[in-house]
């Protein structure tokens, strides 16, 4: 019986679907995540959540630890014997130019505010996407840069406990956590000329590590992003911000008087050592876990291919 009621075709529906599943946007989702980089991440085991979790964890670990046993746990009079004791090794190198670089441009407002946004912001959001990037499209030498990156963090920690260091923005600073030199030379460009944020707050001096200079974690994630991602960037603009990178950082935490620049040196003793620990490290996790799935294959076959005595085929 003919009710007179229009039904609503589907077609519409179903070519909305299948326009969106063709859409080049999600093909090139699926590309990323999925196809032969896919099965190759599926191969060694990596799991987005699973890595997700790791980092998160060692992150929030590394700030427990670098906050609580810092600035809190050591006195400034300690921190500045340990600036004292690096000026006095970079004068004696010849090399002791940070309070000169930062000179030049203290007249330059927005320019100075341009780098405390760099130092405040780039450490954590171009480490994330070299990461990503990593995870995405060389899933076979992820785990390295991956564990890289933590041991690399890792011995920041250790640098911290066992060298707190006063850096140079609070040689002059007369707060409780500065030393209060008069002729110091350095400026605090955070708290003059402003940035994302300002080290000088009574909360976050309260919660930050002030002490935490040696070695500059800023500098080595920068060293560690060139190292991982040098040769398999193929724009040409790309390779030249790569390069640049480490050595923008350094300007970076120099000009804004966080760090020394011998800090910045031993941030990259840190990922060098990382990566020399990282690669057997990871070898030697592929393998067993090449290994521990073989097992589990041989097995799988074994009552395939084994049958009990007596038992007519």
């Amino acid at each position: 019986m003919t009710t007179g009621v229009v039904r609503p075709s589907r077609r519409g529906h179903h070519d909305r679907r299948q326009r969106w599943a063709e859409s080049p946007l999600l093909r090139r989702f699926e590309g990323l995540v999925g196809g032969s980089n896919g099965a190759k991440r599926q191969e060694l085991g990596i799991r987005w959540w699973r890595e997700i979790l790791l980092i998160g964890l060692f992150y929030v670990g590394y700030g427990i630890v670098r906050n609580r046993f810092g600035s809190a746990a050591v006195g400034p009079v300690h921190a500045l014997n340990n600036a004292e004791i690096v000026i006095e090794l970079e004068r004696a190198l010849g090399l002791y130019f940070e309070s000169t670089v930062q000179g030049w441009f203290l007249g330059w407002d927005a320019f100075i505010a341009v780098w405390n946004v760099f130092y405040g912001l780039l450490h954590f959001t171009v480490t994330f996407f070299a990461m990503a990037w990593l995870y995405l499209k060389f899933p076979e030498v992820y785990q390295r840069w991956r564990t890289t990156g933590l041991l690399c963090t890792g011995l920041g920690l250790v640098g911290f406990a066992l060298f707190p260091l006063m850096p140079p923005r609070l040689l002059g600073d007369c707060g409780p956590y500065g030393a209060c030199l008069p002729d110091a030379g350095f400026v605090d460009t955070m708290v003059h000329y402003g940035g994302l944020w300002s080290f000088d707050s009574g909360t976050f001096q309260t919660l930050s590590n002030q002490y935490a200079a040696m070695p500059s974690i800023h500098f080595a994630w920068a060293f560690w992003c060139f190292l991982a991602l040098r040769g398999r960037i193929r724009n040409g603009w790309g390779r030249l911000l790569l390069y640049l990178y480490p050595l923008l950082t350094l300007f970076a935490v120099v000009v804004t008087a966080n760090h020394y620049w011998i800090d910045a040196a031993a941030g990259a003793a840190c990922a060098l050592v990382a990566l020399a620990w990282a690669t057997p490290l990871v070898r030697w996790s592929q393998q067993r876990r090449a290994r521990r799935l073989q097992r589990r294959r041989d097995n799988d076959e074994l009552p395939a291919t084994t049958a009990p005595r007596g038992v007519a085929h």
